[in-house]
């Protein structure tokens, strides 16, 4: 890897890493530093964070497609330059560009043939459907282009599940697939068709956003039986493909459970409660845990306040950009990570200079190194005391309230019964 490449590396995982809590599983690891030529293929919910996040979690240098008006942008364009980058022309963007995009194709299946690790999005368009969109045939072309030059090529499929990728501290589950072998006899209509097949495998279908908090509910009513699961996104996929069977296959004993979950889930939502509160049983050791634990945060309060006023401006100035102008849902998140990335720096320098002037170099060595770690615990300190204020309320609401919780916790063990008993019927047909 280049310096530029490792030292923007480095400050983009830092800054993601503190926006989102990154799920991947540990054999993850190999597939993701696959040596000699190949192909990292996802799906793309999320705008530029989507590339940001495979280049941080990859062992290797990539070589990326882009958009061509993303080339032309003050600092993404740069950016992405600086990174070797390769311009997609899209019909949408500028018709009369579309023909440059063969000497992109053969410059990425060139940089394959070479040895190299590409990326590519082939929906070819960020977005927020709740299921994966038709794809491009691009990826295979230059697989299969890379292929007749000698190249032994493989496709590794991407899936990026986001909790809710606008939040800050919010889950991204990154599931990475079965490698797929490329020969040069295979058609790109054909290698396309399995590209998508292999997406489907590790990404989370709905047929409606309006099916999420089922699903969820659904799945959190199910682990009070099974347990939790090693991995939850996997099994809300699972969830995901026995919902859409049981809605072709029994359509009125489909509609019937989707009443009474989300019946029980507006219910728990009225007490801000969720399955696991209602069958959790508060024992004194763990409330006095608890309590003393906050106590122990309490003390710690002045310092979060301290944060919280050195860094109020760059905190709040993204989520208000986004909402004056009105930023669509795919890109809001990038729009939030690059205003740090621009800010960020800034601000630092500005506290720096501050404590230089007001406190001699001692204040400005002090202002340099403690900056970024009492940004980051201010943000730290604000999402767990948030939490834990949740839990209180929680718990004081259904402790006073004991024939409510009673009566959630019945009907929360007869529902997960009964998905307990659907999800081993269907096991074996979406596993």
């Amino acid at each position: 890897m280049s310096l530029f490449y490792r030292c923007l590396r480095a400050v983009l995982g830092v800054l993601l890493r503190a926006f989102y809590r990154i799920e991947a599983p540990v054999d993850a690891a190999g597939a993701l530093g696959m040596s000699g030529p190949v192909i990292f293929v996802g799906n793309h919910p999320n705008g530029l964070v989507d590339p940001g996040l495979v280049l941080v979690l990859a062992k290797r240098q990539i070589t990326f497609l882009a958009k061509a008006p993303l080339f032309s942008l003050p600092i993404v364009g740069a950016l992405i330059r600086a990174l070797g980058a390769l311009p997609v022309y899209r019909r949408q963007d500028d018709p009369s560009q579309m023909g440059k995009n063969a000497g992109t194709l053969e410059a990425a299946a060139q940089a394959l043939a070479a040895g190299r690790c590409i990326t590519l999005f082939p929906e070819g368009k960020s977005h927020s459907e709740p299921q994966l969109q038709e794809l491009k045939t691009g990826a295979a072309r230059i697989a299969l282009m890379a292929a007749a030059q000698g190249a032994k090529v493989r496709i590794v499929p991407l899936g990026l599940t986001y909790a809710e990728k606008n939040l800050f501290r919010s889950a991204v589950h990154v599931e990475v697939g079965a490698p797929l072998e490329v020969t040069a006899e295979e058609d790109a209509i054909a290698l396309t068709e399995r590209i998508f097949a292999a997406l489907r495998k590790v990404t989370l279908n709905l047929e409606q956003w309006e099916d999420l908090p089922l699903l969820q509910t659904a799945e959190a009513l199910y682990a009070l039986k099974a347990g939790p699961a090693a991995s939850r996104a996997e099994r809300l996929k699972a969830f995901a493909r026995g919902m859409a069977l049981l809605r072709a296959e029994e359509p009125e004993q489909f509609a019937q459970l989707k009443t009474e979950v989300l019946s029980l889930q507006r219910s728990l939502k009225l007490v801000d409660a969720s399955p696991g509160d209602v069958a959790t049983v508060y024992r004194p050791s763990g409330v006095l845990k608890f309590v003393l634990r906050n106590l122990l945060a309490a003390a710690l309060l002045p310092l979060f306040a301290l944060g919280m006023v050195l860094f109020a401006i760059p905190f709040w100035i993204p989520p208000l950009v986004v909402r004056l102008a009105r930023v669509s849902d795919d890109v809001e998140a990038t729009v939030k990570v690059l205003l740090v990335l621009m800010l960020a720096p800034l601000w630092f320098g500005l506290l720096t200079v501050l404590a230089w002037r007001c406190y001699g170099l001692s204040g400005a060595a002090v202002a340099f190194a403690g900056t970024l770690p009492l940004a980051l615990y201010t943000r730290y300190y604000f999402e767990r005391r948030s939490a834990a204020l949740r839990d209180a309320r929680t718990f004081f609401t259904l402790g006073s309230q004991r024939g409510l919780k009673a009566t959630l916790a019945r009907e929360g063990e007869a529902l997960a019964s009964k998905l307990e008993h659907l999800a081993g019927a269907l096991a074996p047909r979406v596993s």
